[in-house]
Order: C-alpha cells, then sequence, then structure tokens
C-alpha cells in the first residue's frame, strides 16, 4: 500500500499517512468486526492536530470547590460550578446509589451521533477526581496509591511529594516524570535520583545540582553530559574537600548561589554534545524517551512498546496508535486516559475494558458504542442494553449513519466516524486542559478555532509578601511565612524589567500559563526546603510547572543531520576525545536522524553513535 498525503480540515497542512497506518487501519477493523466498530477509515486530522483534539478533553491541574451533585457535600472537582452535567464525590460515583443506565436514550435517526452524545454527557454524572486508593490527598487528580499529597497530577504510588508529576517516588517537590526518586527538588525525566535539585535527564545519581545527563554520578554541581564521576563542578574535577568547601560557599548565598550556579551551568551545557534523542534498549522507533521499545514511530514518553505511533505516555502498549496517558494497552486507536484496555476507538478514560468505541468514564465493561459512566455492562448504546444479536445489528447501521449524517461543528470540520469527539464536545474549556500545556493558545486564538475559554475567577485575597520582599536564605525564613500570601513574580507589575525577566525565566505569558498570581508555603513544603537548604520559590506552583515544560524537548520531530564535524563539533565550541567508528578520523558524520531539537537551537546535536564515543 502506498503513502498518501492529504491536507488536514482543522489546520490546512498537509501530512501523510504510511503504509505502516493503512496496515494499522485494516488491522483494527477486523479485531471484533462490525459491531466493535467497524472499518476504520484514515484520519482527516493530522496527527498534531488530532493529539491537540485528544488532550482538550482531559483536565488534570485546574481544581475547583463545588458542591456533589449527590451527597450534597463540599468537595473538590476538576470540574467548575455551573457546567450542566452532575459531578459526584469519588464515594458516590462508585456507590450503588445511582444508576448511569437511567439516563438511557434510544439512538434518534433525525440527529448527527455527535448532538446525541452531547445531550447524554449533559445528563450523566461525571466524577470530580479520578483516583484510586489514596490517603489525605484531597487536592490531587488522575492519581493512584498515593498518601499525603498535595497538588500532584497524572502520578502512580508516590508519598509526601508536592506539587508535580512524580512515579513510585517519595518526598519529591515540583518534578516532572521524576521515577523512583527521594528527596528530589525541580527534577525532570529523571530515575534514581536521590537528594538532588534541578536536575534534568539524570538517572541512578545522589547529590545533584544542576545536572543535565549525568548517570551514576555523586556529588556534582553544574554538570553536563558526565557518567561515573564524583565531586565535580561545571565539569571539573576536584577532591572531596575542595568540592565541599565550594558547594558551601554557593549554598551560603541562598537564592544568589543556586542563580550563579544556573548561569554557569548553562555554558557547560550548551559546550557538549547532546543525544540527538534519548532512546534506551530499543530499535526501530522514532521519537524521544523511549525505553524497552520497539517499532514506536513518532512517540514520546514510553516503555515497553511494540508496534505502535503517535503515542505519548504510555506504558506496556502493543499495536496501539494515537493514545496517551495508558499502561497494558492493546489494539486502541484515538484513545485517552486509562489502563487495561483493549480494541478500544475514539473513547476517553476506560478502564478494564474491550471493544468500546465512542466511549467515556466507563470500566469493566466490553461491547459499548457511545456510552458514559457504565461499570460492568456489555452490549450498549447511548447507555440503553441491548441483547448481543440487537447490538451487533444496530452498531453498523449507526456507523453507516454517522457517515450519511455527520456533525459539522461551527467552524465547517465534518466529523463522521473515525474521528474523535468533535472539539466543541469537550466538558472543559480549553485553558483547563493539558492542551493548553502543549499547544498553548490566548483567549481569542483558543474562541476563533471553535474553542471554550475560561476566565479566571475573581480572586478575593489580599498579597501580603511580594516575592522580593522573600529572604535569600531558608535560614532566615520563620515560620510566619505560613500565613503570608505571596505574589507570584510573574504577575508582578512592580518589579523592574531586568528583574521580572530573570524571575520569569523561559514560561509563557500569563493568559496562557494560568497564572494564580500568588500562592502560599504549605508545612510540609517548608520542612522540606529546610531540609535540602533551599531558597523559597518566587513563582506560583501553575508557572513554576509551565517553566518545568519549557525545559523540555517539543513534541515534534526535526529531519537533522549530525553536528559532530570530524575534529570537533560544527560550531567548533567542543573538541572530540573518543575515537567515532562511524565515520574516517577528521570527516564529518554523515548521518542523519529524527529528533526533537529544533534546527534553530543552539545545542550541539549528536547522532547516537558519535554521542556514544563522546558521553557514554
Amino acid at each position: 500500500m502506498n503513502s498518501e498525503t492529504k491536507t488536514c480540515q482543522n489546520c490546512k497542512n498537509p501530512f501523510t499517512i504510511e503504509p505502516d497506518d493503512f496496515a494499522f487501519y485494516e488491522k483494527i477493523s477486523a479485531q471484533g468486526g462490525s459491531a466493535s466498530g467497524g472499518k476504520v477509515p484514515p484520519p482527516t486530522f493530522c496527527p498534531e492536530c488530532r493529539l491537540q483534539r485528544r488532550l482538550a478533553v482531559r483536565n488534570e491541574r485546574n481544581l475547583y470547590h463545588r458542591e456533589c451533585g449527590l451527597c450534597k457535600k463540599s468537595i473538590i472537582s476538576m470540574y467548575a460550578p455551573g457546567e450542566p452535567f452532575p459531578v459526584y464525590c469519588s464515594p458516590c460515583w462508585w456507590s450503588d446509589k445511582w444508576d448511569p443506565m437511567q439516563y438511557r436514550a434510544d439512538y434518534d435517526w433525525e440527529q448527527p451521533f455527535f448532538r446525541q452524545f452531547r445531550s447524554l454527557l449533559e445528563r450523566t454524572p461525571r466524577p470530580a477526581l479520578i483516583v484510586s486508593n489514596v490517603r489525605d490527598c484531597d487536592y490531587c487528580n488522575y492519581f493512584a496509591d498515593g498518601k499525603e499529597c498535595y497538588l500532584c497530577f497524572g502520578s502512580i504510588a508516590v508519598e509526601s511529594c508536592l506539587y508535580g508529576s512524580p512515579y513510585e517516588s517519595r518526598y519529591c517537590v515540583d518534578t516532572y516524570l521524576a521515577r523512583e526518586c527521594e528527596y528530589c527538588y525541580e527534577c525532570i525525566d529523571c530515575e534514581k535520583l536521590s537528594n538532588s535539585f534541578y536536575a534534568q535527564d539524570c538517572s541512578n545519581s545522589l547529590n545533584l545540582i544542576y545536572c543535565f545527563d549525568c548517570k551514576g554520578c555523586q556529588d556534582c554541581i553544574g554538570c553536563a553530559g558526565l557518567r561515573n564521576k564524583k565531586y565535580h563542578i561545571f565539569n571539573k574535577p576536584y577532591s572531596k574537600e575542595e568540592y565541599m568547601i565550594q558547594r558551601e560557599k554557593f549554598l551560603a548565598d541562598g537564592a544568589g548561589g543556586f542563580n550563579e550556579i544556573k548561569r554557569k551551568f548553562q555554558t557547560v551545557k550548551s559546550a557538549v554534545p547532546h543525544r540527538f534523542s534519548t532512546i534506551l534498549q530499543s530499535s526501530a522507533v522514532t521519537g524521544d524517551h523511549i525505553i524497552h521499545s520497539k517499532n514506536a514511530r513518532q512517540c514520546f514518553d514510553v516503555k515497553r512498546c511494540e508496534d505502535t505511533s503517535y503515542c505519548i505516555r504510555m506504558i506496556d502498549g502493543k499495536e496501539v496508535h494515537d493514545t496517551n496517558y495508558c499502561e497494558f494497552m492493546e489494539f486502541c486507536y484515538e484513545y485517552i486516559g486509562f489502563w487495561k484496555t483493549s480494541r478500544t476507538k475514539f473513547s476517553n478514560t476506560c478502564g478494564e475494558s474491550n471493544d468500546l468505541a465512542y466511549s467515556d468514564f466507563c470500566s469493566g465493561s466490553s461491547n459499548l458504542f457511545g456510552c458514559i459512566g457504565l461499570r460492568s455492562k456489555s452490549y450498549c448504546i447511548l447507555n440503553k442494553q441491548y441483547t448481543k444479536e440487537e447490538y451487533e445489528a444496530l452498531v453498523p447501521k449507526i456507523i453507516a449513519h454517522m457517515n450519511e449524517v455527520p456533525y459539522v461543528d461551527a467552524k465547517g470540520r465534518t466529523y463522521a466516524y473515525g474521528e474523535f469527539f468533535p472539539i466543541d464536545l469537550s466538558p472543559f474549556a480549553y485553558n483547563e486542559t493539558i492542551a493548553q500545556e502543549y499547544f498553548p493558545l490566548t483567549k481569542e486564538e483558543a474562541l476563533t478555532q471553535g474553542y471554550r475559554w475560561r476566565d479566571p475567577d475573581t480572586r478575593n485575597y489580599q498579597i501580603t509578601k511580594p516575592s522580593q520582599a522573600l529572604p535569600n536564605h531558608i535560614k532566615d525564613v520563620s515560620d510566619d511565612i505560613l500565613n503570608e500570601v505571596i505574589g507570584c513574580a510573574r504577575s508582578n507589575p512592580d518589579l523592574p524589567a531586568g528583574k521580572a525577566g530573570a524571575l520569569r525565566g523561559r514560561g509563557p505569558d500569563l493568559e496562557t500559563s494560568g497564572c494564580t498570581t500568588a500562592f502560599k508555603i504549605i508545612p510540609s513544603e517548608l520542612a522540606f526546603y529546610r531540609h535540602g537548604n533551599l531558597p523559597l520559590p518566587r513563582l506560583c506552583p501553575n508557572c513554576r510547572h509551565y517553566e518545568r515544560l519549557a525545559q523540555r524537548n517539543p513534541l515534534k520531530l526535526w529531519h537533522r543531520a549530525c553536528h559532530c564535524a570530524g575534529e570537533k563539533s560544527e560550531n567548533s565550541v567542543y573538541t572530540n576525545t573518543g575515537t567515532h567508528p562511524s565515520h574516517a578520523k577528521g570527516k564529518h558524520c554523515s548521518n542523519e536522524f529524527e529528533t526533537s531539537y529544533a534546527p534553530d537551537r543552539p545545542e550541539i546535536v549528536y547522532c547516537e553513535q558519535c554521542y556514544q564515543s563522546e558521553v557514554a
């Protein structure tokens, strides 16, 4: 089968459907037959727009106070007050006090399917938060097996963690995809770290401060690209005694010392080769942060995946395309969010289920089409029960009807069978969802593209401590700070331009970051900063989160060539020290690759062979 170039009906840019894509659509069409969803047509949205569309139905971080629609208790919810559907707290949602089948509907052949689904969505109760097996984690969402955590999202098996997305970790604050870590702060894409601060892409190390791509290291400050080293500062070796003296000098200066390390570290980081992509023990893959996988194309942050394409944040997936935030999946397509699901298409957060299509928040079920909130059910359409024979006869007719009478949104985008939920069916405003993290839009842009937008609630607090008035050193912070309302540096109009720029860092503007303008320090957080001798943050949790995201490469690939020019890097900043079997001595490497480093980025990017010769 040949590749085919189409024009995305959303962004109007051309995109290519590869032979492997067509083969996948044929394969999943055959799984379960017509009763499970029929023949899957090729997409009309490009991969990026498909991703944006899926992410726009998931809100992790925006939480609200509201009332449970069943028990009437005050709860924390990812749904703001005023949404048309009822919202239940977790105990009520999982109880037998209500029956989602009572909201069932007969299929209406006079209306497009998606209009009927929207009507069902507006009637059926939704869970306030997605949490499982937690204790003292009231302000966490998409969260399982945790205790004593606060404002953690998309996390599993964590203890005493604050503000971030840790996995299997404890006593970590402000992390993103940090796995099996403890006592870590502002760490990104790290694994098996201890007592480390401001580390990125580091593993199996301890006592790191501002390090990048360091493995098996201990007691390093401002280093990049090191392996199995101790007592290094800015990639230079020190004796243990000299190292400890220098370390204490930095820490004694509080926030000033950390800023000095950060400034010098950026120079070190830019002067060493960067791996074109973090791909470990994998074959035939493209993307970034891919581990123990094979035949994975344009995938990011995946582990143990096989025969997958356009997937992000997935573990143990096989024969899966266009799927995010999942574990233990097979034969799934255009799906977001949960685990142990197979043969499921165009659905959202359905766990331990199979043979679903266009379903939402269903669990322990099979053979559902257009259902919401069902548990342990089979052969249902729009939450109505059918016999197996009735279901198998009706689903192909509905699919044909979806193609004959497609849904057309206000922007003229057509949604027939084979498309994920239309943009205007999302239960959230665009800036509430994780789509805003990866595809940030202003309010004007979002509304122009057909999304909803939620303006910030009026805040009735009074800032009592501007960020510039915070003590430089944690030793000068008293317990009184717990009573202060601290102004976020990014929203402070009184800071001089230079100072504001230094504090605001690389994050987006106020509108796209959802800056809360102010924040408080909680007791466990203050204890953590004192334990690590860390200065207080100057930004609110939302702005800190967006600054972490800004340090990661985008979920996009560019075709580039290796920067190794033989004796040195192309920009002559780095001098090679190793032997490069991939090319003749003194000759420019001819290797090309797909990388998430954009062509206009300043980093020195080496192919796998040249990188291994220099760094590993």
